[in-house]
């Protein structure tokens, strides 16, 4: 209970500001229909005048408070809004519909997966070229780190159109944007935790004559499980983040960066609101699985989860 409370602490701020920003935010458009409905106004607010503070046409006119959270077209969707459309496109829609996000969400957890088993693996093996050869120390690594200061959104087209140019589309390049985003914290943490171990434990090693074999497969992998663990539960996340921006510049038909655009272009905010917070739900359920994997792994090797 102790470690809920803080979480839910937070959530409830975010819950409370978020609902009381829905009435500034929402007030022109809310005064405007008002108008259009012959709903009493203050005769001195400028509702056209856009320089006129949304604050005071809220003061001015509280009356309309309750329209703000209803609007169909707003600003900024109310919580209950975003609740009703992703409840409507989760649990009453058909999961093979286009409507449907469980739909959406495959298409997207699928890119992630594949992306994340592939930058996983890249990563690791880069991990232990790097601590075992000090060439590839010297040099992939410094490449690696500035392999992540390109600004994805800035890389995801010219992947996808470079790759799409030899035939190569749908999932993959998809895939290899995750890829991308997940290797690199896999990288940094292998490193970490196979070079964690401390001297003392490396010279027992090797007064009982232990080949480099069994120094990694005895102490240096064990000791880096934990490692590992934490940068998978930020390569998942950051792989999801890598397949919703890769469909954006493609115009995908499919997944959470698809209903992204569709919310956009169509004027639909509920739309795209529901898709970010689906999204950030499969995150979170991801790093969940991950995390008690990591309680169940650490807990066989006898170590402690942190």
């Amino acid at each position: 209970m102790k470690s809920v409370l803080p979480v839910l602490t937070v959530v409830g701020a975010i819950l409370l500001f978020w609902v009381v920003s829905v009435v500034p935010m929402n007030m022109h458009l809310t005064a405007d229909l008002a108008q259009r409905q012959n709903i009493a106004v203050s005769p001195d607010t400028p509702v056209a005048r856009q320089e006129y503070s949304g604050i005071g046409l809220t003061l001015r006119n509280t009356h309309l408070f309750g329209m703000t959270y209803t609007l169909d077209r707003p600003r900024l969707p109310s919580p209950h809004q975003v609740a009703v459309e992703m409840w409507d496109t989760i649990v009453m829609k058909n999961v093979t519909s286009r409507r449907s996000l469980v739909y959406h969400g495959w298409v997207t957890l699928s890119a992630t997966l594949l992306g994340f088993a592939i930058g996983t693996g890249l990563g690791i093996l880069l991990a232990v070229g790097i601590v075992y050869n000090r060439a590839m120390n010297m040099s992939v690594m410094p490449w690696a780190i500035a392999s992540q200061t390109i600004p994805i959104l800035a890389l995801a087209p010219m992947i996808i159109v470079m790759l799409g140019s030899i035939g190569i589309q749908g999932l993959f390049p998809k895939a290899v944007i995750s890829a991308y985003l997940s290797f690199f914290p896999v990288v940094v943490g292998m490193v970490k935790g196979l070079r964690s171990p401390d001297g003392m434990q490396l010279d027992l090693l090797r007064t009982y004559y232990a080949s480099p074999n069994q120094a990694f497969w005895k102490l240096r992998l064990p000791a880096s499980v934990p490692y590992l663990f934490a940068s998978l539960k930020i390569g998942i996340s950051a792989s999801l983040v890598g397949a919703i921006v890769a469909e954006l510049p493609t115009g995908a038909r499919a997944g959470f960066g698809a209903r992204m655009l569709v919310g956009d272009q169509y004027g639909q905010p509920m739309v795209t609101w529901a898709a970010l917070f689906a999204a950030a739900l499969t995150a979170a359920a991801l790093v969940g699985f991950f995390s008690l994997m990591e309680r169940w792994t650490l807990r066989r090797m006898g170590m402690q989860a942190a």
